[in-house]
């Protein structure tokens, strides 16, 4: 089973930037790491009038679009519950960690990226559940507080929250010390 981590902010605030940033850095540890992005809206994964999106109008439940490089699933809910984030992950192939942006209520292990500048409150004054904020600014919060400019320093905090990618030959950052476990398959 995957470890699951999630990462939650307002808006605008770099939780998608970060991932990109964390993803080469924790793929160097030797973790295989999937993302999920939860989002509000409604998306399309293919533009009107192609094959795939001609066959999902047409009424397929599953679409599925392959080429030599890559594939994609589509899935139609058609008024079915949003799935679970549990679901979600079972749905993905096998990885060490899956990184999580968004799904707020989520019962899993979270930090918060949090840019005062943004004008908007953090979320973890009102949810005691986040274990660290990632910020660009001084806060006065019991939370650790890790550097927005700093991928590697938020990397290491997810692996030694979850105990990950420990003894891979990789250092846990600064102050850290690599331990000798495994990755969690």
């Amino acid at each position: 089973m995957s470890a699951v981590f999630g990462i939650a902010g307002r808006s605008g605030s770099g939780k998608t930037t970060l991932i990109e940033a964390m993803l080469p850095l924790l793929a160097a540890r030797g973790l295989r790491v999937s993302v999920i992005k939860h989002s509000h809206h409604d998306f399309q994964m293919e533009p009107p009038g192609k094959d795939s999106a001609r066959f999902r109008l047409a009424g397929a439940q599953e679409v599925m679009v392959a080429s030599p490089y890559r594939y994609a699933i589509v899935h139609e809910l058609r008024n079915a519950p949003e799935p679970t984030l549990a679901e979600q992950v079972a749905r993905l192939s096998p990885a060490d960690l899956v990184l999580v942006e968004g799904f707020k209520q989520a019962a899993i292990p979270r930090i918060e990226v949090y840019r005062p500048a943004l004008g908007k409150p953090p979320l973890h004054t009102e949810d005691g559940s986040f274990l660290a904020v990632v910020t660009d600014a001084a806060l006065d919060t019991a939370l650790p507080c890790l550097p927005l400019n700093d991928p590697a320093q938020v990397a290491d905090f997810v692996c030694r929250t979850l105990g990950l990618g420990q003894g891979l030959g990789q250092g846990l950052g600064k102050g850290g010390a690599a331990g000798s476990g495994q990755p969690a398959h």
